[in-house]
């Protein structure tokens, strides 16, 4: 499994929810609303969810094995991180 495409959809400016984001899985699958989230300090990647009857959340795609979750997570965070310095540096 290669993630092949990484965008950022939106950047957003609060305190816990700061990306938005899609990616492509060997050219060949795309998953939406993957969210860039930090807690305690650290960024982690939240796998799109929905909310079900009972009212809780879902995921509505997840990775099956722990590398697989890495492979999306550091993508994801890396593409973040590099969207973030830019805007950071067009900034100021």
């Amino acid at each position: 499994m290669q993630i092949t495409d990484v965008k950022i959809r939106k950047l957003i400016d609060d305190d816990r929810l700061k990306a938005v984001v899609s990616i492509s899985v060997d050219n060949e699958l795309a998953v939406h609303d993957i969210k860039v989230i930090e807690s305690g300090g650290k960024l982690f990647a939240a796998m799109p969810s929905k909310k079900d009857h009972n009212g809780s959340y879902r995921d509505t795609v997840h990775p099956i094995t722990r590398f697989a979750r890495e492979k999306i997570e550091t993508a994801v965070l890396t593409a973040y991180k590099l969207a973030s310095d830019d805007r950071e540096d067009q900034q100021g």
